[in-house]
């Protein structure tokens, strides 16, 4: 039984020397003495070495955490790859900073297990409130539990959180809305309510473990699919379906590749593409990538995005992709920051926080369609934009979020 407790010492011991609060502290105190009590009542038995303490083994605790006048915000992006992430968390960690919050700010690199480390990391540290976009909403319910044991509160930022009534929010863009966006932007282009023969269009969904991807999927697809059903829409592929379109990770490489073989064994020698419908700025520029090298037609063709990255700021300046659909982050984080304060503040925020609100942006509340498998998660939603080449100036740089500078580079300004 001594071994064991040093064990156990031990172990918890290390994590002791990273903690910076009260809370942590007496929650990582309590783990120590309930392992250890219920060690003494197990005989002569030993923690193996390879002893695994995942997320299901975890232990309930009551928060004890005193008022030391420290308010400690854990954010939670998914990686440093996409433009757009790296952004969201410097919008947010400014933001929270400003108000005077401390913050812990981690990117999981895509790896849900790194995720579920970096969140239970924070909830030691004695995260008040976490911010979790997360790499797939569908797996880190079990620490969100350990979240919800010591009285901490639950973000889900951008992408939805699946199978947990521990999520207290959400804040994202209307991700419908971007699908349909995209889509009407395809119709219009190319007159397809009015085209006398058929066009030909392909898709390039997201990522599937991103819940967002379905959203922005189900949009584009519910408005086309009347053009789909009639043949004036053709996917010379027949890959339509969500899974058969997905792109993992929302990798341009994989994207290009993709497209690449649809190019090549179903638009040869010159066979028409009249679009393709790319569901963020990522996949678009692997899909402009593959019709740069290995589409023959003689035809621009219409290539949508989102996010509104700078490498597709310059692609829909010379003419290489037709729009993106662009959400303004620093919009987002100003949400979620505001909707965080009221809520470490005891109060049960509803559309009387966008009422309250001097935002100059357009943001509703809804609270009918956001159903992650346990509750209906009460949701803020903001609204995105349509930009194309007629537009660009006046919604990115004359509103100051990009900029150029001497040599005409262009660079964020916000």
């Amino acid at each position: 039984m001594i071994i064991n407790m040093c064990y156990c010492v031990l172990l918890f011991g290390r994590r002791i020397k990273k903690l910076q609060s009260k809370k942590a502290i007496s929650i990582l105190l309590i783990n120590i003495i309930l392992v250890v009590f219920s060690l003494s009542g197990c005989g002569s038995s030993s923690v193996p070495e390879n002893a695994n303490f995942s997320q299901e083994e975890t232990v309930t605790v009551t928060d004890t955490h005193s008022d030391d006048g420290r308010t400690v915000i854990g954010i939670s992006m998914p990686d440093m790859l996409l433009e757009r992430w790296n952004r969201d968390g410097a919008y947010l960690m400014s933001q929270f900073e400003k108000n005077g919050c401390e913050v812990i700010l981690s990117f999981a690199n895509n790896l849900i297990d790194t995720q579920i480390n970096d969140i239970r990391s924070m909830i030691a540290s004695g995260a008040d409130l976490l911010v979790i976009a997360a790499v797939d909403g569908a797996a880190i319910s079990g620490v969100l539990d350990e979240a919800k044991a010591a009285n901490v509160k639950v973000i889900a930022y951008d992408r939805l959180i699946m199978s947990s009534d521990v999520v207290d929010y959400y804040v994202s863009f209307d991700n419908y809305a971007v699908g349909r966006m995209q889509a009407n932007y395809v119709i219009g282009t190319l007159g397809v309510r009015t085209a006398e023969k058929p066009l030909y269009i392909e898709f390039v969904s997201g990522d599937p473990v991103d819940n967002n991807s379905r959203y922005f999927y189900k949009g584009a697809m519910d408005t086309l699919s009347e053009f789909l059903e009639s043949g004036m829409l053709i996917s010379l592929s027949n890959q339509t379906s969500f899974y058969e379109t997905a792109t993992a990770q929302w990798s341009s490489d994989i994207a290009q590749q993709r497209l690449q073989i649809l190019l090549n064994s179903y638009y040869p020698e010159g066979t028409r593409l009249d679009a393709v419908l790319c569901a963020n700025d990522s996949t678009a520029l692997g899909a402009a990538r593959a019709i740069e090298a290995d589409y023959a037609g003689d035809n621009q063709v219409v290539l949508t995005g989102q996010d509104g990255d700078i490498a597709n700021i310059y692609n829909i300046i010379n003419g290489t992709q037709s729009m993106t659909v662009f959400k303004d982050l620093s919009e987002e984080s100003i949400v979620t920051v505001s909707l965080a304060l009221s809520l470490l503040s005891g109060n049960t925020p509803g559309k009387e926080l966008i009422d309250s609100a001097d935002w100059d942006f357009s943001c509703s509340f809804n609270t009918e369609d956001y159903d992650n498998g346990k509750k209906i998660v009460p949701s803020y939603l903001l609204k995105p934009i349509q930009v194309t080449a007629d537009n660009i100036e006046q919604k990115l740089f004359d509103t100051g979020y990009y900029k150029r500078n001497s040599a005409g580079l262009i660079y964020s300004a916000k």
